[in-house]
């Protein structure tokens, strides 16, 4: 599966903990463009870089931002979605169907959960991974073949308790597994260069630890 690192791909800086990690911030130097959520430009602007756009209601970004950056702001005032939502929405209108999130957790745990879970709905209609300091999220909709290395630590979380999941390629392998517990399906180890699930009807969040 494409991880957008050999070609071009948008990174959305949401506004939780700004990364500290190579890999994350590996992604960032090397996007084709930086899109914002209105609260997170400020720590973009402090790592050195500047944004392509900052998306959001703009309650989070102060009067010497709004005034810098006055041509790539857009303004999404919709309160019955995240600013997160909104920055992928407006990409998505944009043509830019290949992003990768960072900043997405840390912070606030309540934050971290719905902007993870959220990527069950942003893979219907983008090419989506989210990067942490500690590994990467991948949903998935469908049968998929994963890339990894040999020991990596790989956790399943199935959003539909009713999806039967089979596994080739893990430790502790899942034969027809519903998981019906958030905690059911942590903690594997992945035996090669990939894994793979078979599933169908339902949305598959992947956890891959860096190392």
């Amino acid at each position: 599966m494409n991880d957008f690192q050999s070609g071009e791909y948008t990174v959305i800086v949401a506004d939780g903990t700004f990364p500290q990690h190579d890999i994350p911030l590996g992604y960032l130097r090397n996007a084709s463009r930086i899109v914002c959520c209105d609260g997170s430009a400020q720590n973009l602007v402090l790592a050195g870089m500047i944004p392509d756009a900052i998306v959001g209601d703009m309650d989070s970004l102060n009067d010497d931002f709004l005034n810098r950056f006055a041509d790539r702001i857009y303004v999404d005032e919709n309160q019955e979605t995240n600013d997160l939502t909104k920055a992928v929405s407006w990409c998505s209108d944009m043509g830019y169907k290949d992003i990768v999130i960072i900043g997405a957790t840390g912070k606030r745990e309540d934050h971290t959960l719905g902007n993870i879970s959220l990527l069950a709905d942003y893979i219907k209609y983008v090419n989506v991974i989210m990067v942490t300091d500690t590994g990467i999220f991948r949903p998935l909709v469908t049968t998929s073949v994963i890339s990894c290395f040999t020991g990596q630590q790989v956790s399943i979380f199935s959003l539909n308790p009713e999806t039967e999941i089979t596994s080739f390629g893990l430790r502790y392998p899942l034969n027809r597994r519903r998981i019906t517990s958030w905690w059911h399906a942590t903690l594997n180890e992945a035996l090669g260069d990939n894994f793979s699930l078979d599933f169908k009807d339902g949305s598959v969040i992947v956890y891959l630890k860096f190392s």
